[in-house]
């Protein structure tokens, strides 16, 4: 019966919350930026009865509302950042709203919304039954940068929770049965002399040339790294002008593994690297990690115990206007990419002419693997057990971090998919609070299995701190 209770009231308020999502959508902000959705986040929650804790971790626009007392405590994973150059309208047209402006293109408009919505219906349940224990939701800014939650990890405010759940937007109903690639970001800062190029370059000491070659070096060490590393980077300083030897230049580094340790080696090794580059050139080099996120512990009890929400959820239902855009979407697509969508549709199980999964489909992949992307999810899988999720609010063929996403996730289409994983969040704490502490034991029993024992120890050095405007 409150399964059945919250369900309604899920239903009855959708609009509340789809409307939060558009504002959100229309209104995009890079990471550590997010000052409007924080902030209507926050209002909306403590309008609803809960208690904020704002500016967690040194940044203004992380934060933890809370409701209820006691055991146990569980948390839901928000995210509101958006990317850089991915404004655009809902339309299967290339047509930016601001020019080179920042877009959705990730969802996460749609990811903290749902959290929100879940949590309040929850609380509607814990105030009509009298339940026992804490519910949360947790603000968490810059994950596209992939160190928001790290911040709030080593502020240790995830450390007393029992359970976490969490979704993505995505292209299908599915468990994540995944894990993503642990990650260190970094960047080098070289410092040489500088000089007239065309008279005295004997003067000079080019710290571009440094750069230059730690990249060489980098590429070099791509032939003797273990299986799952990813070495990437991007030359954020070059110098000023041709005929200026650059006495100063930087590149910036996203390192990855299949776990922290891995990642860590490659670090060191990357290090040496760049010394010996500046060696070379008689320049000197320094360094800042910018993001230090762990590789996801998947735990597979809360994983099944969001996938078996979806009776008491309800299916998915798409218009003929929302499988119209989808169509026109998908035709946008390269061939690569509708090569995908229909690997993914035969790994489903799906007809060949289903852009938009209804169903909820318990996709394991047939050999152990690891995602090539990271997230700071995977920070807060490493204190507790996190189960994961995604819904179809995209079509098939759709990834993340492009235009079509941003279309997608501001249209009906990624509404619903957002309404459907807050249905199936909220569904499955309640079952949390509700069952004698069976789940949280069973999902802690496979998390101490997992982790062996291993401590959770920030990536982000302690005297890092957050690149927020002050």
């Amino acid at each position: 019966m409150g399964k059945k209770k919250l369900v309604e009231w899920l239903n009855a308020n959708k609009s509340t919350y789809e409307e939060l999502a558009l504002r959100i959508w229309e209104r995009p902000e890079p990471a550590y930026e997010e000052a409007f959705a924080s902030k209507l986040q926050r209002e909306t929650l403590e309008a609803a009865g809960f208690r904020i804790n704002s500016g967690i971790g040194g940044v203004p626009t992380a934060f933890v509302a809370e409701y209820g007392s006691g055991s146990p405590v569980l948390g839901i994973l928000g995210e509101y950042d958006a990317l850089p150059g991915l404004s655009q309208k809902v339309s299967a047209v290339r047509e930016a709203i601001i020019p080179g402006g920042p877009g959705h293109g990730c969802g996460h408009n749609l990811l903290g919304t749902a959290g929100v919505e879940a949590v309040i219906g929850l609380k509607q349940r814990l105030d009509d039954e009298g339940l026992s224990g804490t519910i949360r939701y947790y603000g968490c800014p810059a994950e596209e940068v992939l160190s928001g939650k790290t911040f709030m990890a080593r502020a240790g405010i995830f450390d007393d929770v029992d359970a976490a759940l969490t979704w993505h937007p995505g292209s299908s109903n599915t468990t994540w049965s995944i894990p993503t690639s642990a990650l260190t970001s970094i960047e080098f800062f070289f410092k040489g002399r500088a000089a007239h190029a065309g008279v005295a370059p004997h003067l000079g000491r080019s710290a571009l040339d440094a750069v230059e070659l730690a990249n060489i070096g980098a590429n070099y060490l791509r032939e003797h790294v273990p299986e799952g590393s990813r070495i990437h980077y991007t030359i954020t300083n070059g110098g000023e002008a041709p005929n200026i030897v650059p006495d100063q230049a930087s590149v910036w580094y996203f390192l990855r593994g299949v776990n922290r340790e891995h990642v860590d080696e490659l670090l060191e090794r990357l290090i040496k690297i760049t010394q010996g580059a500046a060696m070379m050139t008689e320049t000197s080099v320094s360094w800042k990690i910018k993001a230090g996120a762990y590789d996801l512990n998947i735990n597979e009890t809360l994983n099944r115990l969001l996938a078996n929400q979806q009776h008491e959820a309800g299916a998915l239902d798409f218009s003929a206007e929302d499988q119209q855009l989808a169509a026109d979407l998908a035709a946008t697509l390269d061939e690569s990419l509708e090569q995908s969508a229909r690997k993914r549709q035969q790994e489903l199980g799906l007809q060949a002419d289903e852009l938009l999964p209804t169903g909820f489909y318990d996709y394991k992949p047939s050999v152990k693997t690891t995602g090539g992307g990271s997230t700071d999810v995977g920070d807060v899988s490493w204190i507790t057990p996190v189960g994961q999720i995604t819904t179809t609010c995209a079509p098939l063929g759709v990834q993340v971090h492009t235009w079509q996403a941003t279309a997608a996730f501001g249209s009906q289409i990624g509404l619903k998919g957002m309404h459907h994983a807050a249905k199936l969040l909220a569904l499955a704490a309640y079952e949390l609070l509700t069952d004698g502490g069976h789940g949280v034991d069973a999902a802690r029993t496979e998390f101490l299995q997992s982790t062996q024992g291993k401590p959770y120890v920030p990536a982000i050095p302690q005297d890092v701190q957050a690149p927020v405007l002050v």
